[in-house]
C-alpha cells in the first residue's frame, strides 16, 4: 500500500508568522486537494532564520501554529509536518512537528545539532531527543537540516526499525549537491525511504537551493524539485523496507562491539 507524499517547497517571508501561516495553508489545500496524504513543509516555515527577533516571533507548542495545523490536518484528513520556532520558558528551539488527521500531535523533536554558519548557537538551544515516531503503523523519524551530516544520529534513529527518514531545510544554494548527496546515502545506508523538504529563495544573507527529494532504499531518486516553489508528490511503499533489509542484511551483521 502506498502513502503519497506532497513536499511543499516554497518561500519563506522573513521574520513574518502570519504571512507564512497564510502562504502554507494555500499550499497544503491544494497538495490534499491532489491527493496529499502526508505533507511536508520546510523547516522554520514560519519565521525563516530571523533568530535575532525569535524574543517576538517564536511561539509555544500550542500557539497560533499549532491551531492551524490542527485545523487543516482535521479538514483535509492528512498529516502535517515542518519545524517552526519554538519558545519555552524564555528558551528557544527549532522544533520539527507533525499532526495527524485527527489533529493529534505525534511528536516535536528539536534540532540537536546546531549550525554555526547561521549562528543558531548564538540563539537557540540544542534539542537531546530522538525524532522517531510512528506515521499511522509505520515507525519513522524526522530530523531537521545540518543533522543528516552526522550520520551516527540518522543510523540511532534507524535501530528501532524505522522505515522512513523526513528532513526538514534551509539548505544554501552553493551546497546543494551535498545535500542531495547526503540524503542519497543516508537511504542506501539506512535501507530507508528519505523524505526531504528544502525551501527556496533568499533571507538577507543566503540563497537557498530547493531540491526537495524522495530517495528509495536502493538510492534510487523517486522524485525531486527544482530551484522553484513547487509541490513535490511521490507514492511511498514503505512495507518494501522489509524485504530490501532481509535481502541485504545490514542490521543483522553490525559489529558494534567494534564501533566504541
Amino acid at each position: 500500500m502506498t502513502t503519497k507524499i506532497a513536499i511543499i517547497q516554497m518561500d519563506i517571508v522573513f521574520g513574518n508568522p502570519e504571512e507564512n501561516r497564510k502562504l502554507a495553508q494555500e499550499k497544503i489545500k491544494e497538495a490534499a486537494a491532489q491527493g496529499g496524504e502526508v505533507i511536508l513543509l520546510p523547516e522554520l516555515w514560519t519565521t525563516g532564520y530571523d533568530l535575532s527577533r525569535f524574543e517576538e516571533i517564536a511561539e509555544t507548542l500550542e500557539g497560533p501554529t499549532h491551531q492551524l495545523l490542527i485545523s487543516l490536518a482535521k479538514e483535509f484528513k492528512v498529516t502535517i509536518a515542518g519545524s517552526i520556532a519554538e519558545e519555552e520558558n524564555g528558551k528557544f528551539y527549532n522544533t520539527f512537528v507533525a499532526y495527524n488527521a485527527e489533529g493529534d500531535r505525534l511528536f516535536n523533536y528539536r534540532k540537536a545539532h546546531l549550525f554555526r554558519l547561521m549562528n543558531e548557537e548564538k540563539f537557540l538551544e540544542s534539542g537531546n531527543q530522538k525524532g522517531n515516531f510512528n506515521l499511522g503503523e509505520v515507525p519513522v523519524a524526522g530530523v531537521i537540516c545540518y543533522d543528516i551530516r552526522f550520520p551516527e544520529w540518522m543510523r540511532t534513529h534507524m535501530l528501532d526499525g524505522s522505515r522512513g527518514l523526513f528532513v526538514v531545510a534551509e539548505w544554501p544554494k552553493p551546497r546543494v549537491e551535498h545535500w542531495r548527496n547526503l540524503l542519497i546515502s543516508r537511504a542506501i545506508e539506512n535501507q530507508c525511504f528519505v523524505i526531504a523538504c528544502n525551501r527556496v529563495g533568499a533571507d538577507q544573507n543566503n540563497e537557498f537551493g530547493g531540491h526537495s527529494i524522495v530517495v528509495d532504499p536502493w538510492g534510487n531518486v523517486l522524485a525531486e524539485g527544482g530551484f522553484d516553489e513547487e509541490i513535490v508528490y511521490a507514492d511511498v511503499d514503505f512495507t518494501a523496507v522489509e524485504a530490501i533489509r532481509e535481502q541485504i542484511p545490514i542490521f543483522q551483521d553490525r559489529r558494534p562491539d567494534l564501533y566504541e
